[in-house]
Order: structure tokens, then C-alpha cells, then sequence
């Protein structure tokens, strides 16, 4: 099973339901950060990294003695990455989204392909968890194929669980995508409930089952309780505001270790996306 935790808003513990999750449950899990702008997760883990590897992605190159200046590379680029000039060819590499259709287009062989570094990847592990997070380069913008690597190694054998980036772009479709449920982290704040409705209808058109963790419950208001009933959306567990779980995230420990009573609400929390990703069907 595929689990991936997401939101609408960075700041909302999706880190914090991963890494307990993770924790809790007595099994072999995989746990995937694939918040690879800002990845947080070895932080809680500490695991022990044995593997690191290069994230690469085709980008054009042109030789100029081939090349005809036809602009058939440039006309066929929708992300503004290649300009042909009089007697010259820019290529912008950060802009590529290494779609291959300038290699196609081109009549002359005048495209060649380099690579291009993106970021890393490292694997580790911890106790009865396997580890992936991704990294990318300083100065890239280019997100979802890291986070596409590192989904790539998904153990079609074992609880996965990804820790996807916050928001509701581009590589947070990539982190959602082909998951067989989703956990929506949010905060009953107006912001929160803002940011989840945008999650939430990115969800819907995934067409992936959901359910919804409200953290830090009680700080602001009931509207995301009513938002939820009203959209027919479960809530599968609230963490209250409480400092004594601050001072725990504070210094990089588990609620589900030091808390009473939170690992078995992990593990409740798991049993009942089980019974929902049964009753849809999707697996």
C-alpha cells in the first residue's frame, strides 16, 4: 500500500504523521521524503544513509556546424528554453523540462543531448524502516523528476509511505500520483482551511481516496470540521495543540515514542485507511 501524506500549506505536520506513522506501525515500512526542496524527515529518523546517487536529466545541446538555424527547436519548446539567433543558439538549461521534442524536430542531428544535474539521492535505513529522501542542487527548479527517482523505488512489498511536498503544484501531483490513499494534513485555522480546500480538489481530480488528520486541534475554530462533514471528507485523527508535543518535535523526537497512548493511535490510524482503501476497491 501507498500511502502519501500531503497539504495544502507547508508547517502542518506532514512530517510529523510520516515519521510517527512510520514509527508505529510493527512491520517493514518504506518511508519516501519526497520533499526534496526542504527534506526534514532524517532529521526525526536518524538513519543510517549506505547509498547516494546523481539525479540527472537530459538538456539540449547544439552543434553548431550542423545546424541550420531553422527554429524548428525553438518553435516546438513551450517552456522557453532554446533561442535561435542569426548565427547562434541559446539553450537555457534551467528552463528545460527535458520533454525530447527538440531532438525529435531536428532534421540536421544539430540537437545533442548532455546531462544536466538536478540533485541526489540517498538511501539508508532505521530499525525496521528503509529510507529514501531526495536533495536537489542549489539553484535547480526542477522537482518532479527528483521526486519521481526516488517513487521509483517503491517496494511493491512493503508499506510505503510518502512525505510529499506542501502546496498544489506540480511536485506535489508527482508525490500524490497512483498512491493508493492519501492523508491531507491541515490546521483549524482559516489559512488551513483554505490551503485544504485547494488540496483537497487536487485530490478529487486524482481521483484518489482520502481522509483528513487535523493537527494542533483546538487552536483556531470548528470550520474545518464543518468543511469536512460537508464535503464528505473522514477525519481519521486530531492531535491537539499541546506544548508538551512541541517540546517533543522541538528536539527532533517521536510522539509515538514518548507519548502515551500515540503509538496505538497510529496504528488505529493505519487500520482504519485500510478499511477505507477497502471498501473503494482501489487495490
Amino acid at each position: 500500500m501507498i500511502i502519501s501524506i500531503a497539504s495544502g500549506k507547508g508547517g502542518t505536520g506532514k512530517t510529523t504523521i510520516a515519521t510517527n506513522l512510520a514509527v508505529a506501525l510493527k512491520q517493514k515500512v518504506q518511508l519516501l521524503d519526497c520533499d526534496v526542496e526542504e527534506p526534514n524527515a532524517h532529521l526525526f529518523l536518524n538513519p543510517v544513509i549506505e547509498k547516494k546517487e546523481t539525479v540527472n536529466a537530459p538538456v539540449p545541446g547544439i552543434d553548431l556546424s550542423k545546424c541550420s538555424f531553422c527554429r524548428k527547436c525553438m518553435d516546438i519548446c513551450r517552456f522557453g528554453a532554446i533561442a535561435v539567433l542569426k548565427k547562434d543558439v541559446m539553450v537555457f538549461d534551467n528552463l528545460c523540462h527535458s520533454c525530447g521534442g527538440c531532438f525529435e524536430v531536428c532534421s540536421e542531428n544539430a540537437v545533442v543531448e548532455k546531462e544536466q544535474s538536478l540533485g541526489w539521492i540517498e538511501h539508508g535505513s532505521v530499525n525496521q524502516i528503509s529510507f529514501i529522501h531526495g536533495r536537489m542542487d542549489i539553484g535547480q527548479v526542477m522537482v518532479p523528476p527528483i521526486i519521481k527517482k526516488v517513487r521509483s523505488f517503491t517496494d511493491p512489498d512493503q508499506i510505503t509511505i510518502i512525505d510529499a511536498p506542501p502546496g498544489t503544484s506540480c511536485p506535489v501531483i508527482a508525490a500524490m500520483n497512483k498512491a493508493d490513499f492519501v492523508i491531507l494534513v491541515t490546521e483549524p485555522t482559516p489559512f488551513g482551511l483554505h490551503d485544504l480546500k485547494l488540496a483537497f480538489e487536487a485530490v478529487k481530480l486524482l481521483d484518489i481516496p482520502c481522509g483528513l488528520v487535523i493537527n494542533r486541534a483546538g487552536v483556531g475554530n470548528d470550520d474545518v470540521n464543518t468543511y469536512a462533514k460537508k464535503e464528505d471528507l473522514p477525519i481519521l485523527m486530531e492531535i491537539p495543540f499541546d506544548k508538551r508535543i512541541a517540546q517533543i518535535y522541538s528536539n527532533g523526537q517521536m510522539i509515538a515514542d514518548t507519548l502515551p497512548g500515540y503509538k496505538e493511535k497510529f496504528q488505529a490510524l493505519f487500520l482504519t485507511i485500510e478499511l477505507l482503501v477497502e471498501k473503494t476497491g482501489v487495490r
